[in-house]
């Protein structure tokens, strides 16, 4: 099959939307820098790397560099079986991993190689992308699942620097933001520059190509989220997964996994329907953003529902109904004490949904998509009574 590229007037006009992003990036770049730090969502203290300026040397100076960039904790995660490999690969090869989120830092820096550089990944501006690059100097940029950024993307292709996404995904919503006529020539620009596309499935592949991705450049590899054999599971948390299994005393359980605002109420609607036909069922609910758990909380006390926080390591009772998981990185771990997981970022409309790949390697049965409160509960009844 021939490469399909875009036409000469759309890589112009492709050119110019990317030159007046730019300049809405430098202009923004202040405010929107302020604004994260304003609620909280930068780091204290090492901030500033998010504006490119780094806190460690740059190992081997002119040396190649790999740098792998991941936004959040899920793709980090996903991202970890690749590094290790990288590493044990190239023992003396510089590594870099940036991330963006906080919940990320906190998890992933404790499960690097030693080898491995950790640092926020910077503000997709002119300026702090600049000065990132033109001090790590990479060889080889690996983004991961939808780390489609202009100005990281461009400035790499204009300095030679290879630049691969692993684990691609494009969202239906995101598809169709990028098909319309003002988004088309930029998102089919930025995947010229591209050397490798690695999308998650055939689906994902096909809108890749009708954004105008060569389809020589897509090749398929498998979903890095299934890698879960390259995340050993150590004494300690074997360990934590027989203290939670005495706790819960062989009751049923289900679990809500990465619960957006506003799922939570879909949840404890389907759980207070379900203990009415399994009076003992355990809910283990794990909210996506550590800010929302205050929400939750106050959901569930003013429901006057009897609860147990995972960060206080109070001893679930046969007379705690749900479980809520306010801690990070244990997701994984989780997976493997509850035989049925519903998967959210599905129960709204604003919402995409999420990768089930983690929960489906773990042995769950998954349960995700926009059902009805009754269809969701009939379906968990129906796997409690045959499913095991």
């Amino acid at each position: 099959m021939r490469p399909a590229h875009a036409p000469a007037s759309a890589a112009r006009g492709g050119r110019a939307l990317y030159e007046l992003y730019r300049a809405a990036s430098r202009a923004a770049a202040p405010a929107v820098f302020l604004w994260r730090r304003m609620r909280g969502l930068e780091h204290r203290s090492r901030w500033p790397e998010r504006l490119g300026r780094p806190s460690v040397a740059r190992p081997r100076p002119g040396s190649p560099l790999v740098w792998f960039h991941a936004v959040s904790l899920g793709e980090g995660m996903a991202a970890l079986p690749v590094v290790r490999h990288c590493a044990r690969l190239h023992p003396g090869l510089p590594i870099l991993l940036t991330t963006t989120t906080l919940s990320a830092f906190e998890v992933i820096k404790d499960l690097l190689p030693d080898v491995v550089i950790y640092q926020f990944a910077p503000l997709d501006c002119p300026d702090a992308i600049e000065r990132f690059i033109g001090y790590w100097k990479p060889s080889l940029i690996l983004l991961m699942e939808s780390e489609l950024w202009p100005n990281l993307i461009m400035s790499a292709a204009e300095k030679g620097i290879a630049v691969a996404l692993l684990n691609a995904r494009m969202s239906l919503k995101s598809f169709n933001r990028w098909s319309v006529p003002l988004g088309l020539p930029l998102i089919s620009l930025m995947l010229s520059k591209l050397l490798l596309v690695i999308p998650l499935s055939t689906v994902q592949a096909v809108r890749f190509q009708l954004l105008h991705t060569p389809p020589h450049k897509i090749h398929f590899a498998g979903d890095l989220k299934y890698a879960v054999g390259d995340v050993e599971v150590g004494e300690k948390e074997l360990d934590t997964i027989k203290d939670l299994q005495r706790q819960f005393n062989d009751r049923p359980i289900w679990m809500a996994a990465s619960i957006h605002s506003g799922e939570e109420e879909v949840v404890l609607r389907v759980h207070d329907e379900l203990i009415k036909v399994y009076p003992l069922l355990l809910l283990i609910l794990v909210p996506r953003h550590p800010q929302d758990i205050k929400n939750v909380s106050l959901a569930l006390k003013k429901q006057k529902i009897n609860f147990v926080l995972r960060s206080t390591m109070e001893v679930v009772s046969i007379n705690t109904r749900v479980y809520v998981v306010d801690t990070l990185g244990e997701l994984r771990m989780l997976y493997r004490v509850t035989p049925i997981a519903v998967v959210g970022g599905s129960f709204l409309p604003s919402l995409s949904g999420h990768n089930f790949s983690e929960a489906a390697a773990a042995g769950c049965a998954v349960l995700t998509g926009k059902a009805k409160v009754p269809m969701l509960g009939i379906s968990i009844i129906c796997w409690l009574k045959c499913g095991k």
